[in-house]
């Protein structure tokens, strides 16, 4: 089984073509929030490095993460500079921050609740770039394509992680995010971002 196969085993339902839509209209919207999804990956990532010092695969791991995330932050300003794109603020998106209230409080069930949202949000990652990347000019495709096998990676080190932390089977707990993450995924947002829903659909007023 190929990691994209994998991936869209995992997750619980595919991006909405409705997203999809948006995003070949929004692309430079598309590339800004991209960056900062990328700055934020590797920013979780050290993170976690400060937060559990005890823990030498994680911290392997997550350094090598974090170093990757930031590479492909920089691979996205040259982009964006390419064309003309400026790097600005944008409102976060739902997605993560909607998933992150679950995590529960005390240990070890915080980390194992946060490797799993991890796992989740590069696993839609990885499926967003092979979703979008034949809709785009052959530069902004090929840089997606070769995001897939890092993405891939990041989602099995955090779900592996997880599994390692728990001692026990992590089924019920991912099956919970699995249902969160598909109803963040499938809900119309009024925002287009990167992790967003379809588009909401906005009644003018005469």
């Amino acid at each position: 089984m190929d990691a994209l196969t994998e991936i869209n085993q995992f997750l619980a339902c595919e991006t909405p073509q409705a997203w999809i839509d948006e995003a070949i209209k929004q692309q430079e919207l598309l590339l800004v929030d991209h960056a900062h999804c990328e700055k934020k990956a590797a920013s979780t990532a050290m993170t976690l490095m400060f937060r559990y010092v005890d823990r030498s695969d994680l911290l392997n791991k997550m350094s090598r993460l974090a170093r990757e995330e930031l590479i492909h932050f920089e691979q996205v300003l040259e982009i964006m500079e390419q064309r003309g794109i400026e790097y600005c603020h944008l409102s976060q998106a739902r997605y993560a921050g909607e998933m992150r209230k679950h995590v529960r409080t005390s240990e070890p069930g915080r980390l194992i609740d946060t490797m799993i949202i991890g796992a989740f949000i590069e696993a839609r990652s990885c499926e967003r770039f092979a979703k979008i990347a034949p809709y785009l000019d052959d530069t902004l495709s090929k840089f997606y394509r070769s995001l897939l096998k890092s993405e891939a990676r990041h989602y099995q080190d955090y779900l592996g992680l997880a599994e390692s932390y728990a001692g026990e089977p992590i089924d019920r707990r991912v099956a919970f995010f699995r249902k969160v993450e598909k109803e963040l995924v499938e809900k119309p947002d009024t925002e287009f971002r990167f992790h967003s829903g379809p588009p909401a659909l906005i009644e003018s007023v005469n």
